[in-house]
């Protein structure tokens, strides 16, 4: 008898031992999984940053053979396809985004900003009316800002660019674009005072600083305004300021500025002095 309850013990001690091991085995498999959720999300990431973007195109690709469904994956495409500036493939991966059930207002914003980057501005703003009101983002407001814009609602476009500027840290590029507004206005004071601020922001954003010459050029002022430049930088500035100049009707001066952008050129400005050549045989003619 005691031989019969020692087996049975030892049995069950066998039992529990094994249940034990698969308890065991199954945390380790899913810590396992965990951590390779975890791998692929930051590959992902590394993907959408870092990538040469037709990679990030194959990559996203591919993973979407195996899981077709997956919203991460879906999106990865459809910002690489942006990226690569395949515009016309973003806007239809980016379609697939929004009638996902996991969709976001974030998507729809993502797909109305592909749409105008295609150039369908009416559809863009079709997707940002659908956006509720309380998705208050620096970009939602940039886009609404450039589709006003579009559509010459100045009124508009001045409020949502107003607020764009108050939801970002990083203002220069909304500055800029606000400021070019402006000056399709003709309200060339208030560009080149946006202008100017957006540079404060970003010094290195030469746009800016050509339209600021651009701005001041169109009021008759045909000295480099005050901010850092480059050699080369302050070369193609005074090109810029030397063809205002002569659209504006003063071909004397513009000539003085292109003549001294040339001078100030470190290498040879071809442009600059294909532009003098036909300028001077003009008056020559």
């Amino acid at each position: 008898m005691r031989k019969v309850i020692l087996t049975s013990l030892t049995l069950s001690g066998a039992i529990i031992l094994t249940g034990c091991g698969q308890s065991n085995f199954g945390d380790v498999k899913r810590a396992k999984t965990s951590v390779n959720v975890i791998d692929e999300n930051n590959l992902n990431d590394v993907m959408l940053s870092a990538a040469d973007p037709n990679e990030s195109v194959s990559y996203f690709t591919r993973a979407l053979t195996s899981d077709p469904n997956r919203i991460d994956l879906m999106r990865g495409l459809a910002q690489s396809l942006i990226r690569a500036r395949n515009n016309t493939a973003g806007v239809k991966a980016w379609k697939g985004v929004v009638q996902h059930e996991d969709a976001t207002s974030t998507d729809r914003v993502d797909y109305a900003d592909a749409l105008i980057r295609s150039g369908d501005w009416k559809e863009a703003q079709v997707q940002l009316n659908l956006v509720p009101p309380t998705h208050e983002t620096y970009k939602r407001y940039r886009l609404e800002a450039m589709i006003a814009d579009s559509n010459q609602d100045w009124k508009k476009a001045d409020s949502f660019y107003e607020t764009a500027v108050g939801l970002t840290t990083k203002p220069s590029s909304v500055l800029n674009n606000w400021g070019y507004s402006k000056m399709t206005r003709g309200e060339f004071t208030s560009a080149e005072r946006l202008f100017a601020e957006a540079i404060t922001y970003d010094p290195a954003l030469f746009t800016a600083k050509n339209n600021l010459v651009l701005s001041r050029g169109a009021q008759g002022k045909y000295e480099l305004p005050v901010v850092t430049m480059t050699q080369v930088e302050r070369a193609q500035l005074l090109y810029t300021l030397g063809l205002s100049a002569v659209k504006s009707g003063d071909v004397t001066i513009g000539k003085g500025l292109i003549k001294e952008a040339i001078d100030t050129h470190p290498q040879h400005f071809e442009t600059a002095v294909r532009s003098l050549r036909a300028l001077e045989s003009n008056v020559t003619n």
